[in-house]
């Protein structure tokens, strides 16, 4: 955590996004080793070395992780205009992917739709297999299964649309 909040202190790095955990917990016995030896002896630089390459490729795969979430989020938009078009619109895409839910909130408080309406959309969505429909307590939430795997994969590969 430390070290994005300093490239971002930097200037290096405009959010910090990069998830440097997943990088140290595949290295985690270099990185252990090399932090005792710059406890015991004070040798920095394998350390440091070790951080830095931690950082380029967290960057490479974040990188392909954002790109592969613009390529789902645009052949979505695609999918929706297609399958549906009298309910598509942007701005109805751009909340499919703020988050890897949606509640029927969501669109109102967007203003896409009124309440009766937004219900009606997320249900079409699910019916053409773009959302889940789930109940949390009393609530209705609507997922979006192709982002949730995507974001929860250490690939970067999406199933298209049937």
């Amino acid at each position: 955590m430390l070290n994005s909040l300093f490239l971002v202190d930097q200037g290096l790095l405009p959010l910090p996004v990069l998830y440097m955990s997943r990088y140290i917990i595949t290295h985690k016995s270099d990185y252990y080793e090399l932090l005792q030896n710059v406890t015991r002896s004070e040798e920095w630089e394998p350390w440091v070395l070790l951080m830095l390459r931690g950082v380029e490729e967290t960057s490479i795969w974040t990188t392909e992780k954002i790109g592969a979430i613009g390529k789902l989020r645009e052949d979505t938009g695609r999918f929706v205009k297609e399958e549906l078009p009298k309910i598509y619109s942007w701005e109805l895409v751009d909340i499919l992917f703020e988050q890897p839910y949606c509640r029927i909130r969501n669109l109102v408080d967007a203003k896409i739709v009124g309440r009766q309406a937004a219900s009606r959309y997320l249900k079409e969505l699910v019916s053409i297999g773009v959302l889940m429909e789930q109940t949390v307590g009393r609530e209705k939430l609507f997922t979006h299964p192709k982002l949730l795997d995507l974001l929860m994969s250490e690939t970067h590969e999406v199933e298209p649309y049937a």
